[in-house]
């Protein structure tokens, strides 16, 4: 048996992949500059729709339908996540029209 030695072979999966990547690692940066609360929560949803994302690209590239499963609780994950940050945020100043900044 002949094997050939080289480089891996790259699917079509790849490509998206590594973009999907860039822009989490892009919302990294914004998690850490801020400026605000809310800036920084936005980039950490962008966290679980990259995850969901890379995950479902995993399962079709590995042929694993259950990554699909682990995906959707994701996603349901980081929509909650966002719906208790935004009620804890605003939720309580609707009144005073104030809102909460605890970005410092």
């Amino acid at each position: 048996m002949i094997t050939r030695w080289g480089p891996p072979k790259v699917n079509h999966y790849m490509w998206p992949a590594l973009l999907i990547l860039i822009s989490v690692v892009v919302g990294l940066i914004r998690i850490l500059k801020g400026p605000t609360a809310a800036d920084r929560m936005l980039a950490a949803q962008l966290f679980g729709t990259g995850g969901v994302a890379i995950l479902l690209i995993l399962a079709q590239a590995m042929q694993m339908p259950s990554l699909v499963d682990v995906a959707l609780i994701y996603a349901l994950l980081a929509a909650i996540t966002m719906v208790v940050f935004v009620r804890r945020q605003w939720g309580s100043h609707e009144n005073t029209g104030e809102i909460k900044d605890e970005s410092h």
